[in-house]
């Protein structure tokens, strides 16, 4: 299933970037000779629009746009031209198609994460929102360093499912109601508590004893945990797509800071693996992310449409990025790159992306292993 599931959401973002090329591909009079869905070898042509075949292609992992003349940006001009080939577009245009497919990423992103929002994803709750949402359970938001509940094991992010000590218990459905969970520690008396929590969707039981004196406690008797409801709270279309924008812009800023750091390790050899994923670890992720609901599927698909963008305008050869670079490069100097100077560029950048695969595919399974 969750081959499937990495299967269905890699193909629908890469056909999402690649339509994005198609449009404005169409829109600037290019000639667009196909759109696949899927790699060579051709299954079957699906039908035309326009003079564009639509094929269905053997290997499903995404989809191309073919664009006359397209190739050559990489390699120098060879012997295509024509009004309606790539080449023969001003640079402006050229740059406009080569974007499209990031732009349709992002806009991807923002679509699935209002979605996300609207339909319900689980969040922290205000004391206003807990009638309004539904499957509320208590999260451990942060544990006081030195306390009861840090000497137990207790770890931010948790879910508390039931406590129960010598005299009697404390059951999840009366998470909305966050006070009673303090007033059950408060009554233990200093007696020791066993806690059923939930940690990364696995069960634990941890055996914690209230102390007095716990720093920022408000009674006699504290574990020293901040704790907070959290649960399932859809909004309204109007507040999830202003929400999501604002959400999407936030996830697009620090994941660039994130890739950032990375590649900038890449390059002077300290890079953290541990903070990268590559196809099997993404496949593992989204398994994780329909179990927990739809809403979580759209959120990391959204991520991860947002990471494709951001790599595809690294400018690296076989990347957006990297052929933004040579339109750039043709623009100051006003001829065509060498076709030897290019394919040279490309070997190498191609070969440096291969190799991070397989580094990042590598640790994948060792972190699986």
């Amino acid at each position: 299933m969750e081959v499937l599931i990495f299967l269905v959401v890699i193909v629908v973002l890469i056909v999402v970037h690649e339509f994005g090329h198609f449009l404005v591909a169409k829109w600037s009079g290019m000639e667009v000779e196909e759109f696949g869905f899927g790699f060579p070898p051709r299954a079957a042509l699906l039908g035309r629009a326009g003079e564009t075949e639509i094929t269905l292609n053997w290997l499903p992992f995404g989809g191309f746009v073919k664009i006359y003349g397209e190739e050559q940006v990489s390699g120098g001009r060879d012997q295509v031209s024509g009004a309606r080939a790539f080449t023969d577009k001003n640079r402006f245009l050229q740059a406009l198609v080569l974007v499209a497919g990031i732009a349709m990423n992002l806009l991807l992103a923002y679509l699935l994460i209002s979605l996300a929002l609207a339909l319900g994803t689980p969040r922290a709750l205000s004391s206003d929102e807990l009638a309004q949402a539904r499957d509320i359970e208590l999260a451990v938001a942060q544990v006081v360093p030195g306390s009861p509940a840090a000497s137990a094991g207790l770890m931010a992010g948790d879910l508390i499912t039931s406590a129960q000590d010598a005299a009697g218990s404390w059951q999840g459905s009366q998470a909305a109601d966050t006070g009673s969970f303090s007033d059950f520690v408060q009554a233990s008396g200093g007696s020791a508590i066993m806690l059923e929590i939930e940690r990364n969707d696995s069960p634990m039981r941890i055996t914690a004893t209230p102390a007095a004196g716990v720093a920022g406690a408000s009674g006699p008797y504290a574990l020293g945990v901040d704790i907070a409801p959290v649960g399932v709270l859809a909004l309204s279309v109007p507040e999830a797509f202003a929400q999501g924008a604002s959400l999407t812009w936030g996830a697009t800023r620090e994941t660039a800071a994130g890739l950032w750091q990375f590649f900038a390790g890449v390059f002077t050899f300290h890079a953290d693996l541990s903070q990268v994923a590559g196809p099997v670890g993404i496949a593992d992720a989204l398994g994780g992310a329909a179990k927990q609901g739809f809403g979580d599927l759209l959120s990391l698909a959204a991520i991860i449409s947002i990471n494709l963008a951001l790599i595809n305008l690294i400018p690296v050869p076989a990347l957006d990025g990297g052929r933004l670079l040579f339109v750039a490069v043709e623009a100051v100097i006003r001829r065509p790159i060498k076709p030897s100077v290019a394919n040279a560029i490309n070997s190498f950048g191609f070969a440096l992306l291969i190799l991070l695969m397989f580094a990042v595919t590598a640790h994948d399974l060792y972190k699986l292993a």
